[in-house]
This record gives C-alpha cells, sequence and structure tokens, in this order.
C-alpha cells in the first residue's frame, strides 16, 4: 500500500461496474482510492485486475450497496480517517480529486425500457441512484465529479404521461444544486475520443468553485472547457482484431493462444501487459477466446451476411432483431455501432461467427490482459430481472458486464483532460 498520495491525483469510482472508467483514469495518471460496485462478479473483475498495483481495494477500500454507504452514521469521517492514516493525506484539506459514477441505466436505455415490464421509471429503484451518488460527492467534496449515463436519459419519462425529458431534467438539477460546483454537461460519441463505436454518452460534470476554473457560462461542457477536444483517432475493426484471427477456430471450442504476431503498433499496444511490460507473441497464453456453438442455419446465415454486404436470405430470417456484420473499414462515415451486453449482436466480419469475450473487449478498448470474473453468457429473466414482480436481481455475466463498460479510451481522454485542469 502507497503510504503518501499528498501528490497522486486520487479518485473513487462508484457504480464501477468491471472497471473501464477506472482503468481509463489510472492510465491517465489517477490512482484509485475506493470503488463501489453492487453486483458480485462486476466487482470481482474490478478487483482482480488491481490486486497486484492496488490491493488496498480488496483489503480495506470497497463497498456493495451504496444505499447501505449513505445511511451508515459516520461512514463519511470514518472513511476520511481511514484515508489519511493509511495515505498520510488529509483528505479534508487536501480533497479527493475526483469521484465518477455511472448509475445504473436499465430504466433509461431502449433495451431497458423493453425490459421494465410496463413498471413506471419512478418506481426502479436503480433510476433514484444518482440522489445517492450527489450525496456521496457532497460529503467527500471531491475537486471534480463526472456522471456518465445513457443518451436515453434526455428523453426519459418518470411515468408514461409525463414529459419527455423529465427525468434529465431532474438528474441535472440535482448535480446543479450542490453547493461551491460549476456545473456542465454534454452529449458525446465515443467515436470522438478513438473508441471503435458510436456509443452516445451524456456526461454531468462538475469543478470545484474554489478550484479558481475559468470557465464560459455556456452549459456545453465541451465548450466550457470541462471536456477535451475530440480526438477522431478511432481505428478500423480489421486493424482492432486481425491479430485474434484463428483459421482453425472450430464452433464450441477455444484458442488458448495467440495464433499471429501483431500486426501492427495498435495490436502490440494491447497485446502488452501493464505489470511486466511483456509483449505477448505468437503462441503466448490468449484468454477469453471461446467461440459459440451455432447451428449449421447460423453458420450458413452469417455466411451468407458476410458474403453480400450484411443481407440475410428469406429462408433463413427471423422475429428476432438483424445482426450485423461488422466492417473490415468504417468508411467515411465512421462507426455506427454501439456494443450491448449480447454477443450475438454482431457478425465477425470474415467468420460465420459472434464475437468472443476478447473481441468484445477489444470493442470496449480494454487491453487482453484484462481479465473478467464471472459466467461467459447468460439471458431471459436472469439477466433482466422483473421488476413487475420486484425483482431486481440481475446476472452480469462477462459480455454484460463488457458492453456495460466505459470505453477505456474515452474515460482515459477525458482523465488526461481532467488531469491538466487539476495540475494547471
Amino acid at each position: 500500500m502507497i503510504k503518501n498520495l499528498n501528490k497522486k491525483l486520487t479518485f473513487i469510482d462508484l457504480f464501477a461496474g468491471c472497471g473501464g472508467l477506472s482503468l481509463g483514469l489510472e492510465q491517465a495518471g489517477f490512482y484509485p482510492l475506493y470503488v463501489n460496485e453492487l453486483n458480485s462478479d462486476a466487482l470481482e473483475t474490478y478487483l482482480i485486475n488491481r490486486d497486484q498495483e492496488y490491493p488496498h481495494l480488496r483489503e480495506k477500500y470497497h463497498s456493495k450497496d451504496i444505499k447501505e454507504v449513505i445511511l451508515k452514521k459516520d461512514y463519511f469521517d470514518s472513511l476520511l480517517n481511514d484515508l489519511q492514516v493509511d495515505f498520510k493525506r488529509d483528505f479534508r484539506e487536501n480533497s479527493v480529486d475526483l469521484i465518477t459514477g455511472g448509475p445504473p441505466c436499465q430504466g433509461y436505455s431502449a433495451l431497458g425500457i423493453r425490459r421494465s415490464y410496463s413498471v413506471d421509471k419512478k418506481q426502479l429503484p436503480s433510476n433514484h441512484l444518482y440522489q445517492d451518488m450527489a450525496y456521496f460527492i457532497s460529503q467527500i467534496q471531491p475537486k471534480i465529479f463526472l456522471f456518465e449515463n445513457v443518451r436515453g436519459l434526455l428523453n426519459a419519462k418518470w411515468t408514461k404521461d409525463g414529459m419527455k425529458g423529465e427525468i434529465f431534467k431532474d438528474v441535472f438539477k440535482t448535480f446543479d444544486s450542490l453547493s461551491n460546483y460549476t456545473v456542465k454537461f454534454k452529449l458525446v460519441k465515443a467515436n470522438d475520443y478513438g473508441v471503435p463505436q458510436n456509443r452516445p454518452r451524456v456526461l454531468i460534470i462538475g469543478i470545484r468553485n474554489d478550484f479558481n476554473f475559468n470557465s464560459m457560462s455556456a452549459l456545453d461542457a465541451l465548450e466550457g472547457g470541462l471536456l477535451p477536444e475530440p480526438t477522431n483517432d478511432y481505428p478500423d475493426i480489421e486493424d482492432l482484431l486481425s491479430d485474434l484471427v484463428d483459421d482453425n477456430f472450430e464452433y464450441g471450442g477455444e484458442s488458448l493462444s495467440y495464433r499471429k504476431d501483431p500486426l501492427n503498433r495498435l495490436q502490440e499496444s494491447y497485446r502488452t501487459n501493464i505489470h511486466s511490460g511483456v509483449l505477448m507473441k505468437k503462441g503466448d497464453e490468449l484468454t477469453e477466446m471461446k467461440y459459440s456453438r451455432h447451428s449449421d442455419k447460423v453458420v450458413e446465415k452469417f455466411s451468407h451476411m458476410i458474403k453480400n454486404q450484411g443481407k440475410i436470405p428469406e429462408h433463413l430470417k427471423t422475429k428476432k432483431f438483424a445482426q450485423r456484420v461488422l466492417p473490415k473499414k468504417w468508411g467515411d462515415n465512421g462507426p455506427k455501432i454501439t456494443v450491448t451486453s449480447l454477443p450475438d449482436d454482431f457478425v465477425h466480419y470474415s467468420q460465420a461467427r459472434s464475437l468472443t469475450v476478447r473481441e468484445w473487449a477489444r470493442l470496449q478498448t480494454f487491453p487482453d490482459w484484462y481479465k473478467f470474473a464471472g459466467k461467459r453468457t447468460t439471458g431471459g429473466i436472469r439477466r433482466a430481472g422483473n421488476p413487475r414482480e420486484s425483482n431486481f436481481e440481475r446476472e452480469v455475466p462477462r459480455y454484460t458486464q463488457i458492453g456495460n463498460a466505459v470505453p477505456v479510451k474515452l474515460a482515459s481522454e477525458i482523465g488526461k483532460h481532467f488531469r491538466k485542469l487539476l495540475q494547471n
């Protein structure tokens, strides 16, 4: 455990999921002090990837149910005292630099709405977690905070007869009401910041007023200087995934080692272990490359789609939404996809199959050394729960953990900008 964090940028991640946002911030130079995540598998994914470098997270500084945290008497005093003892920094005088959080979004996203069983959003407990995040911020008083959620939040209604956008209005008002903060928001697209996806996300950012930040009056977080200028350096799918192609793969089988050396610098970066600095070469161990066991009809459909610009033959069409073939090159319009929790949304650009967990992770810009805990996939009621019957329990398998994550590259670009704001 590092004993002095006075010169380190520090952050707390609430509703952290499997750790995409945290990993990007770590790459940008931030030190994770504390993590909160309700789901056991997602939390385990978060922790196993940080046991070596940040062992304090598992040993002491993690929580699951944020409701228990905010209702516990003297919790925040105790937390700040413990942090001061363990890290030789008075976090009341020199506060935590950043608090981030992306409360679960099932009730705001289009997919979540289809799974909400017609329950009004006011009845879904997960739709009020932003209030708990705001309370946490009020107790810790970080220099900056970042709230992240899906685009659907901008138009979501509390009830069927409500007004479009009323939920976002309430969310923004809650954060804007925090004393001593200048608060702005922005709808960003992940591909603007180097992620091979469209993936629009709503960001609400607050910076403490005593930080003497010279901001424009605009509510737009980019115009107001709280977000970096877009990089637009997203890779093509072939450049991202081609080194993972196993020409001899078998349906239901698994590739246990790299079949190729990295073919470009981007692939080298994904294959370099952050802990050892070792670049994984042909023949070295490769994880999460288990292939789905597709039926003959599905293989026939996927093969036809690859050869015919994604078109599905009439005799193989189903009521299920149509999958899309990932293009080798994005073309002039750039990425139009958003990775979700469903691995069969997309077909591999050159092989008649859905993507593996590792390929799914690369689309979210996770490096290959990153491990995932829990089941590979699941479905139905186990993944969605049933709010109508007050069943809010959800399994969060590996594909879903990845699909729910903030893309690492997006988080890294935002983190580098926050670092400049804080250091200036």
